[in-house]
């Protein structure tokens, strides 16, 4: 959405309606997805996520992120491409794997509104269920992203009406969404899953390279 939205909008209101949007989208995810979680986990990329988000988000009020979206797109593909070509490699599955991500996903969202395709090539270390990955990503984005808007507004970013409206009525939109991504979850068999999320981020990052 980021990338349309900079089309007709500056980017620190592209951010702030982006982001509470997304904020939304975490809430759903949550509670329709609320299985089972690993709190070491996710205080680890919560908590790092929180401080980077911030610290991304105050960079953002300031600086111009396209070239940085190619970079992020660039990782993307070449991480994706590494893990089909290496399946049976993985990060570690370490308290320091979960930090660092947290500090990526963070610095990413907070600054250019793309945090969610880095968070899920750390995620992917863990093979978490699919219930399960969703809640955990849900949770730790809830945290990065209301850092991340709470900054945007404090930095004195602010929607107009006709963006106010069309916000409100994005809101029911992205519940159906959420409803419609647990369906079809339930029929993903768990081995698929895994190659589901790489090609979703071999997605996001050619978008990114593309269409920063």
């Amino acid at each position: 959405m980021i990338p349309i939205f900079t089309l007709f909008v500056p980017m620190p209101i592209a951010l702030l309606f982006v982001g509470i949007i997304h904020l939304f989208g975490d809430i759903w995810k949550v509670l329709l997805f609320k299985r089972g979680f690993d709190w070491r986990l996710i205080l680890g990329f919560g908590l790092s996520g929180i401080a980077a988000s911030f610290l991304g988000a105050s960079l953002s009020l300031q600086a111009e992120g396209l070239p940085l979206k190619r970079i992020l797109g660039v990782f993307l593909i070449l991480y994706v491409a590494f893990l089909f070509l290496k399946r049976e490699w993985a990060l570690p599955r370490t308290h320091g794997t979960a930090v660092c991500g947290g500090v990526l996903s963070g610095l990413c969202a907070g600054f250019f509104g793309v945090g969610g395709a880095v968070r899920g090539a750390f995620l992917t270390a863990f093979n978490l269920p699919k219930e399960v990955y969703i809640f955990t990503s849900g949770l730790i984005a809830l945290f990065i992203d209301v850092t991340r808007v709470s900054r945007y507004i404090w930095g004195g970013t602010r929607l107009e009406q006709d963006l106010l409206i069309a916000l409100v009525l994005s809101i029911p939109v992205s519940f159906i969404g959420a409803r419609f991504a647990k369906r079809f979850l339930t029929r993903v068999p768990q081995k698929s899953f895994r190659i589901f999320v790489g090609i979703f981020l071999g997605l996001v990052g050619a978008k990114l390279l593309i269409w920063a």
